[in-house]
This record gives structure tokens, sequence and C-alpha cells, in this order.
């Protein structure tokens, strides 16, 4: 009887994650990502916040065997990070991912404030699939503006004593990305033009998938009513996502890089285009 009733949790364990695989069908969802964090208005609150969901993002990845490249990244003045650029590389990590673009805030007592008293915090995540070399994204070289300078760290200690750093402005849309991770130019470059032509692409199919909503948020304001997720930690416990109404009383669990429900209802209403309505912002 136990072995009939471990077969039957078998079959309906493999069930749900070719169920799950199935909602994974984009052209670019088994791609790795490239994630980007920026935090908010708000100084350090806004900046250490942006550290917590780098390494939820961090934790998240580890847990499902996926490898995690830090491309360029800017502390803050005090604590936290005032943004930060990562490859995810793993099967699907794109398709998972997507479901975190967009901006998350933040309700709790802050550790920064002497009075104890309660701050909201909104800090954005950018995601977009790596793009294989051969997939073609055409970019004039007469479009861009490279810039190279001396990569630093926290404090501003030196990380190397040339200017190894590379920062590329396409012009037409004003997008800027820069990597500092290796110590050659010519790599940091190289990389930074991966990135690009990432972002481009995903900017090509943002601007296909204009009338969804869910896509739109990713471009909003960082700031009130244009979240996607709320993570509160005080006066209860709490993580939603107005998108698609799920929501879980363990934000620690959330934190702690437990994304698969999130991603799952994400997912499923992408297909059924059943999106919750009204995303309150009651939490």
């Amino acid at each position: 009887m136990n072995e009939v009733s471990d077969m039957v949790v078998d079959l309906g364990t493999k069930f749900e994650q070719a169920e799950f695989q199935k909602m994974l069908s984009g052209e670019q969802d088994p791609s790795n990502a490239i994630v980007t964090i920026n935090a908010g208005a708000g100084g350090t609150e806004s900046q250490d916040w942006a550290q917590i969901l780098f390494r939820m993002y961090q934790r998240w990845a580890e847990k499902k065997g996926f490898r995690v490249d830090v491309m360029d990244v800017l502390p803050g003045e005090e604590a936290g990070l005032k943004n930060v650029t990562m490859t995810v590389s793993g099967p699907y990590a794109y398709g998972l991912l997507k479901s975190e673009a967009g901006v998350h805030r933040l309700v709790r007592i802050s550790p920064f404030d002497s009075n104890a008293r309660r701050h909201t915090s909104f800090t954005s995540v950018f995601v977009s699939p790596e793009i294989d070399d051969d997939f073609e994204v055409v970019i004039n070289p007469a479009d861009l503006r490279i810039d190279v300078y001396r990569a630093g760290g926290k404090g501003g200690q030196g990380v190397n004593t040339t200017d190894s750093a590379v920062r590329i402005t396409h012009i037409p849309t004003n997008t800027v990305v820069t990597c500092q991770q290796e110590r050659s130019q010519i790599k940091n470059r190289d990389l930074a033009m991966k990135v690009l032509r990432s972002r481009l692409y995903e900017r090509h199919m943002e601007e296909e998938r204009k009338k969804q909503q869910s896509v739109e948020d990713a471009k909003r304001d960082i700031s009130w009513g244009n979240q996607i997720r709320s993570y509160v930690l005080h006066p209860y416990k709490m993580v939603k996502d107005h998108r698609t109404g799920f929501q879980v009383g363990s934000a620690e669990k959330t934190l702690d890089g437990d994304l698969e429900g999130f991603q799952k209802a994400y997912l499923t209403c992408k297909i059924t285009g059943e999106w919750a309505r009204g995303g309150s912002d009651d939490v």
C-alpha cells in the first residue's frame, strides 16, 4: 500500500512539473537571464532594500542550482546598493525570472531610524534574456558612445590600476550599460555589448507587447502605486503580488528565495489572461 501511495505522489509531482514546464513556452524562456536591480528614491532605505532583493535572487538561484555572475555593482554611500546587474545562468532562468520585472515595495520598521518608525521603500527590477551571439540584433556602431574608466570598489578603493571598466550608451534609445567584472577592458566591452544586445531585444519585445498591462508596469516610476509586489514586515507579515493576487504569510521564506508560488501564479495568469483586478494597495 505504501508503494502505491508513493507512486501516486511521485506521478502527481511529475505531472505538476510537466504542467509548469508547458507554461514556459516563450521563444526566449529557456535563456539565461540578465537581471538589473535599481534602488528608488529614498537613499539608504531603498539601497538597503535593493541589496535585500539581490540576496533574494541569489538564494533563489542557489536553490535552483543556477549560477550568478555579477557584471556591475554600485554600492550605496552608507549601506546597500544603488544598482547591480547580474547574469543568472540555468535552464529557463529568463522564463522563470521574467515574473520579477517591475517595482517591488517594502514596508518595515527601519533599522536606520533611531525612532523605530515604519518606512516604505521602492526598488525596481528589470529582467531581459541573454541573447546568443547568433541571434540577430542590429546595432549601428555610430549609435554607440563608449567610455572607459577605472573600476573601483566601495569606499573608492581601486580594483586595479588601469582604466578597464566600460560604459556603453546606445544613443537612439538612451540605453546605458556598464561592466567592470573583468580586469581586461576588452572582456568588459564584450560583456557590456552582450548586455546591450539583450536590453535592446527586450525593449523591442516590450514594444510588441505594449498592450499588456503587466509589461507596462515594469516601465513605470519607482514609486507608490506602481508596485507589482509588496513585502510587508510590519505591523504584520505578508508578501502579495498585485498582478496575480497570489500572497503568502511568510515574508522571511520569500526573502530567502522561495519564489516558486509567485512565478507559477504569474505564468498561469499570463496564459489565461485573468489578472487580478485593481491590484489592491492595502498591504
